[in-house]
């Protein structure tokens, strides 16, 4: 089969392979012949589009057409644009959803003294400024030998930020940097700071709040005759804490997997979104927790997000999110649906609504249970939305710091970057995955191919759990760790 119509409605089906000019696709009452070649990924219309009329995928309207469009043609940029506008009102129509039953699940993870699970066991040195960042790096070089036994890894995560920053930044800043140093899969964490930032180290421990001192130690680099030399002192002993750890067996409704897409195509809604979704399902039946965010890239897609809330101060919330993050647009000059990228157009999708229809697969059918802020720990089990952007690295550290052990990243161009959270790349195409396996872990291209999504969706969960117990991904192979902080106002 060369193509796919996603939802009886549609008015367009989505090849699954290159097809010539000429070629038939067999559609329910009929055939159509494609006027042109047209991509995998892209969309051919399966009947006549007159000039204003809507473009059906998912069983939603994507686009409008801007003149008339003849069954057989390659319906994309050139023929449609968005119906999106920076104003919407939202009802809650509540819907039910019923999710699939399957047996308990359990994963060989490490407990933690405040009984959260972690399915790391990594020392992580955190500069709350960038001044320190090469100061950190080099801790993390020297100090090496430390990774041993339990202890998996040692990493440092600059950035640029700590200082010169006012406001809603510096806040941001503080908050995301000691959600890190929380996050269970850190069995130590060194802080390491200058001494003259604006974000000094009594501030960031009031934003920590109660810590263990044996998990966290502080270094303020202008304090100390030789911070290098202090820093491996204060690791060694990190050390000796964190090596004490072993795995052990874990009940799966511990976990928090969050999930992202990125360089997606006209597959991604197709095949590794709605995997994502189906692995959702499960992970919350089994009594875990999943975190979707990219607020941007739910835009015309929301209601189908907004009907799930499980109750009305849920519905509330994930309105305020997206309304704020339109604000947010529009104070800056922007229109709301610049979006999609010049990869993902390659690929197929046209409007950021045929974005977004696909994005939202990724929440499966679950209920939603809370709508969280910037870097705001999972505290619901089931479903959570987390306010931020889709910009790749700023929003899968943003899942991380919010408690995510591990990340589940679709793609249908391939990217390489990690988080410092395990980050599970997923494609959606088996080419990709061929041709990128340095870069992909897991290929959901299969169910194009004819793979049933639940099964598709109960091999990523068994993928998942041996993640969790300590397979390591194509990134961790290659010492991929990276952030990114989001920041919107100045810099002084």
């Amino acid at each position: 089969m060369k193509y796919i119509q996603i939802h009886p409605n549609d008015n367009v089906a989505v090849m699954l392979d290159d097809i010539a000019q000429g070629e038939k696709v067999s559609v329910e009452g009929g055939e159509v012949v494609s006027n042109e070649p047209i991509m995998r990924g892209h969309k051919i219309a399966l009947r006549d589009i007159a000039e204003g009329d809507p473009v059906v995928k998912y069983g939603n309207v994507i686009a409008v057409a801007t003149k008339n469009i003849k069954a057989g043609d390659w319906v994309h940029t050139h023929n449609v644009r968005t119906n999106l506008s920076e104003s919407d009102t939202y009802t809650y129509e509540h819907v039910e959803s019923s999710l699939p039953e399957i047996p308990e699940r359990t994963f060989q993870g490490y407990l933690r003294q405040d009984g959260r699970a972690a399915i790391r066991n990594e020392l992580w040195i955190i500069p709350t400024v960038g001044c320190v960042n090469s100061v950190a790096g080099e801790l993390a070089k020297q100090n090496q030998h430390l990774v041993s036994g339990s202890i998996e890894g040692l990493y440092s995560f600059p950035h640029p930020f700590g200082c010169s920053q006012l406001g809603e930044d510096h806040e941001q800043t503080k908050k995301l940097l000691a959600a890190l140093v929380r996050h269970p899969n850190a069995g130590g964490v060194l802080v390491l700071g200058l001494g003259c930032e604006n974000l000094t180290m009594s501030q960031f421990q009031e934003e920590l709040g109660s810590w263990d001192p044996a998990r966290v130690k502080f270094l303020v680099c202008q304090n100390v005759e030789d911070e290098l030399k202090e820093g491996s002192r204060l690791l060694a002993e990190l050390a000796a804490y964190a090596g004490a750890f072993r795995r052990e067996e874990i009940s799966a409704s511990k976990l928090v997997i969050g999930m992202k897409c990125g360089g997606s195509d006209g597959l991604s809604g197709i095949t590794a979104n709605p995997t994502v979704g189906r692995f959702s399902d499960y992970m919350v039946s089994i009594g875990g927790s999943t975190v979707l965010t990219e607020v941007p890239e739910m835009f015309g897609a929301e209601s189908i997000l907004f009907n799930r809330c499980q109750s009305r101060e849920v519905f509330d919330k994930a309105v305020s999110m997206v309304n704020d993050f339109k604000t947010y647009f529009v104070e800056h000059g922007q229109v709301v649906y610049e979006n999609p990228s010049p990869g993902n157009k390659a690929g197929g999708i046209t409007t950021l609504e045929d974005k977004s229809c696909g994005c939202v697969q990724k929440g499966g059918h679950a209920q939603i249970v809370d709508v969280l802020r910037y870097a705001e720990p999972v505290t619901q089990r089931g479903l959570n939305l987390l306010s931020g952007p889709g910009n790749d690295l700023v929003s899968a550290t943003n899942l991380t710091a919010s408690g995510a052990h591990m990340i589940l990243f679709t793609t249908g161009r391939g990217t390489p970057f990690g988080a410092p959270a395990p980050t599970v790349k997923i494609a959606t195409n088996t080419a990709l995955a061929g041709k990128k396996s340095g870069w992909i872990d897991f290929n959901a291209g299969t169910v194009a191919e004819g793979e049933p999504l639940n099964d598709a969706g109960l091999r990523l969960l068994d993928y998942v759990l041996s993640v969790a117990s300590g397979e390591k991904t194509q990134t961790e192979k290659r010492g991929y760790r990276e952030i990114s902080i989001f920041k919107d106002g100045v810099v002084l």
